[in-house]
C-alpha cells in the first residue's frame, strides 16, 4: 500500500488520520500514516505549542501535521460580548428549554469549559498557523477550503505543503488555483462540515479537474482497506480519514471523560447520523441523539449562522459531555460509524487498513485475470 504521496509527504502508508487528540496524531504517524492534529479546540496559542511540542517528542521522529478552520475571506469579528449580542432571545430559551427536557444538569461549580467560539475565529486560526509554522510539520490543513493566500505563501516559504477540504470540483479547482498542494476530496457521506456530493461520485470529479496539477486524497465513508483500495481505484493519491479515529484507546488518553461518546459511537449503526447546521451553523454530519432530534423537531428555532450558532451552543455542548449520557451525545461523525464496533489500538486500526487494501487488491487482481 504505497503511493507517490508516501514519498512526498515522507510516510509509509498514503493513510491522513484526522483527530482532535494528539495521542492519537502520534500513534498514526509512528504507525507509518501521517497524523493530523486537529487545532480549533484550542483558543490558547500557548497552549497549541506546547501540544506541538510533546508531538515533536512522542512522533518518532515520524512526520505530522495540524488542521485549522479559517475561511479564504477575512470576516468581521469583533469580541465575544458583541457576538453574543447578536443572539436572539429565542434561540438562547430553546436551548436552556432542550437542556432541561432532555435532563442535562449544569455544570458543577469550578468546572473549566472547554473551547468555545474562539477556536472558529478567524484570528485564532492565524495564531494556529503561525505557532504550528514553529514547529516541524510536514502539512496544514485547512477544513473550510482555500486558506488566503498570504497564509498559504507563508506556509510555502516553510516548505510546509497546504491541503484544503473541497465538497465539488469547482472547489477544488479554486483551491488549486490558490496555491493549494493537496486537494482533500470530501464526499456526503464524511463526519463534520460535509457537502452533498456521495465520495463514489465527487472523487473521480474532482481527480479529472485537478488531479494532473495536485494529489487528491479521498475522505468521507473510508473505514476499511476495501474501501481504501476502491478510492485509490478512483483515482486518489491517497485516504484521509476521520471518524474512525474516534474509537480509539488513544483517543482517551487526551480526553478521559470521552468514555460515554464511545459508547454512543459503538452502538450506533451506519443510520445514525445526521447532516444539520445546529453544531456551528454550517451544515455538518453529526450522530444522531435526543439532542439532534430536538433540533429537528417542528418547534425548533433555524439555526444561527457560523459563528454565532456555534457561540449559542457551546455551553450546552459541555454541560452535554459532562453529563456523559450518551443519548445526548453531540459529536460529529461519518456514516463509516456504523464499522466502529468496538475500541481498539490505533496502531491496530492502520494495521487493518494496510491488510484489508492489499486482499482487495489482491481479489481485484483475480478477477482481472479470470
Amino acid at each position: 500500500m504505497r503511493t507517490p504521496l508516501c514519498d512526498t509527504l515522507g510516510i509509509d502508508v498514503p493513510i491522513i488520520g484526522f483527530t482532535p487528540s494528539e495521542h492519537v496524531a502520534a500513534a498514526i504517524s509512528r504507525a507509518g500514516g501521517l497524523g493530523v492534529l486537529g487545532c480549533v479546540r484550542f483558543n490558547d496559542a500557548d497552549e497549541l505549542d506546547k501540544v506541538l511540542g510533546w508531538m515533536d517528542a512522542n512522533t518518532d521522529g515520524r512526520p505530522y501535521g495540524v488542521d485549522v478552520v479559517m475561511p479564504s475571506k477575512i470576516p468581521t469579528e469583533g469580541s465575544s460580548v458583541d457576538l453574543a449580542e447578536l443572539i436572539p432571545d429565542g434561540h438562547k430559551a430553546f436551548v436552556e428549554r432542550t437542556l432541561a427536557q432532555l435532563g442535562v444538569p449544569e455544570l458543577p461549580d469550578g468546572t473549566d469549559e472547554r473551547a468555545g467560539v474562539l477556536g472558529w475565529l478567524h484570528s485564532v486560526a492565524r495564531s494556529h498557523v503561525e505557532v504550528a509554522l514553529r514547529h516541524p510539520i510536514a502539512l496544514i490543513a485547512n477544513a473550510l477550503g482555500s486558506p488566503p493566500v498570504d497564509v498559504i505563501a507563508q506556509a510555502h516559504e516553510r516548505g510546509v505543503p497546504v491541503a484544503a477540504l473541497a465538497g465539488k470540483a469547482e472547489h477544488a479547482v479554486r483551491h488549486v488555483d490558490n496555491g493549494v498542494d493537496f486537494v482533500v476530496a470530501q464526499g456526503y457521506e464524511a463526519g463534520g462540515h460535509t457537502g452533498e456530493i456521495a465520495s463514489m461520485v465527487l472523487l473521480p470529479e474532482i481527480v479529472d479537474a485537478v488531479g494532473e496539477r495536485a494529489p487528491v486524497l479521498a475522505a468521507g465513508g473510508i473505514g476499511s482497506g476495501r474501501q481504501a483500495a476502491a478510492a485509490l481505484a478512483l483515482g486518489a493519491a491517497g485516504v484521509w480519514t476521520g471518524s474512525i479515529w474516534l474509537a480509539t484507546r488513544e483517543y482517551l488518553e487526551t480526553m478521559p471523560d470521552s468514555e460515554p461518546m464511545q459508547q454512543a459511537l459503538v452502538a450506533a449503526s451506519s443510520s445514525d447520523t445526521v447532516r444539520t447546521r445546529i453544531y456551528t451553523g454550517k451544515p455538518a454530519r453529526l450522530l444522531r441523539t435526543r439532542w439532534t432530534e430536538a433540533w429537528a423537531a417542528p418547534d425548533a428555532p433555524e439555526p444561527l449562522p457560523m459563528p454565532l450558532q456555534n457561540l449559542l451552543v457551546s455551553h450546552a455542548h459541555n454541560r452535554i459531555h459532562a453529563a456523559a449520557d450518551p443519548s445526548v451525545v453531540s459529536m460529529p461523525v461519518g456514516q463509516i460509524v456504523g464499522r466502529l464496533n468496538e475500541v481498539r489500538a490505533v496502531a491496530d486500526v492502520v494495521a487493518d487498513l494496510v491488510g484489508g487494501f492489499e486482499a482487495a487488491v489482491d481479489r481485484v487482481a483475480g478477477i482481472r485475470r479470470a
